[in-house]
């Protein structure tokens, strides 16, 4: 893959690794030293074009590599420069490999839940014209050396059947252990796991579920309270002899008694003339100019004169 700048200035090495702040490496003695920024863009430019060309090889309808998802994750990128062909004296890249850790809940021989954080290979891309010749291999080599690990410690990412067939021709990976996601790992993943795998509690079979919890629970055994006035029941001289008729229609709520006892009228008229009037009451009346109410009722009753009413 060319690029209108020179790519064997800008990436010195054959292999150069490229992490999440995607910083130009350090040039060689006696080469012109262009603006860092021009740097990083050129290297920018690199990882973007890259990512397409595995896009489209791998028929997925986006990029799943760009220089943003780079800067935004912690993955490294493996990228192989082809130092024999020099087009425009400019260099080409070859190819690249995307490794990351990634916290993962995988199924093992037994399906039981593990938890474990390996290292993925992610992205794997090797230019269609330069397949077939040992560059791949070189690249995941330099990369598991880089990396030490085994590759059956490894977990891929939705690999195509290319990559499936490269691991079982180089690495003997061919037996697979079923996922639930999108990861594929190889048998002899949890021999040696670093930190070792966690292993979660197993699924609970469907006919051990229970609504609530073994264990007594002492709040739905002690009776709540209501507060005032809610708790203030009415109170009945006795009990009725036959309870009220329900009502045969169906969906009705249940049937509901009074809030408070009912009282007889001549019993709440008594109860209102023996009442006590209120203190401020009091006050009003003997600053009322106007007499006591005796008085008042009596004046009221005589005949007004005819003054009185102009």
């Amino acid at each position: 893959m060319e690029f209108s700048f020179d790519v064997d200035a800008l990436l010195p090495e054959r292999i150069t690794v490229l992490d999440q702040h995607l910083r130009p490496p350090a040039r060689r003695p006696g080469t012109t030293t262009p603006a860092r920024v021009d740097l990083q863009q050129q290297i920018m430019t690199i990882v973007d074009e890259l990512g397409k060309a595995s896009a489209k090889a791998q028929h997925l309808p986006a990029p799943i590599t760009s220089a943003s998802r780079m800067q935004s994750n912690r993955h490294v990128m493996y990228v192989l420069k082809d130092t024999s062909a020099r087009p425009a004296g400019k260099g080409a890249i070859i190819g690249f490999l995307k490794v990351g850790y990634k916290k993962l809940f995988v199924l093992d021989d037994r399906e039981a839940h593990n938890e474990v954080e390996p290292l993925c290979i992610l992205d794997f891309y090797i230019h269609e014209s330069l397949q077939r010749h040992g560059h791949g291999r070189e690249l995941f080599h330099y990369m598991l050396q880089k990396e030490r690990v085994e590759p059956h410690q490894l977990a891929i990412d939705r690999p195509s059947q290319k990559l499936l067939k490269f691991l079982n021709k180089h690495y003997n990976l061919e037996t697979t252990v079923p996922q639930v996601n999108n990861f594929v790992i190889f048998e002899g993943f949890f021999a040696h796991q670093h930190p070792p795998a966690r292993k979660l509690p197993p699924k609970r079979a469907e006919g051990d579920i229970k609504p609530y919890s073994s264990s007594d629970r002492e709040f739905l055994k002690v009776a709540v309270e209501p507060p005032w006035p809610l708790n203030r029941a009415p109170r009945r001289a006795t009990p009725p002899v036959h309870p009220p008729p329900r009502s045969s229609s169906l969906g009705n709520s249940p049937e509901r008694g009074p809030l408070r006892p009912f009282v007889p009228e001549q019993e709440l008229l008594r109860s209102l003339r023996l009442c006590p009037p209120h203190p401020t009451a009091r006050l009003l009346l003997a600053t009322d100019p106007g007499g006591s109410p005796a008085q008042r009722r009596r004046t009221s009753s005589l005949p007004r004169s005819d003054e009185s009413r102009y």
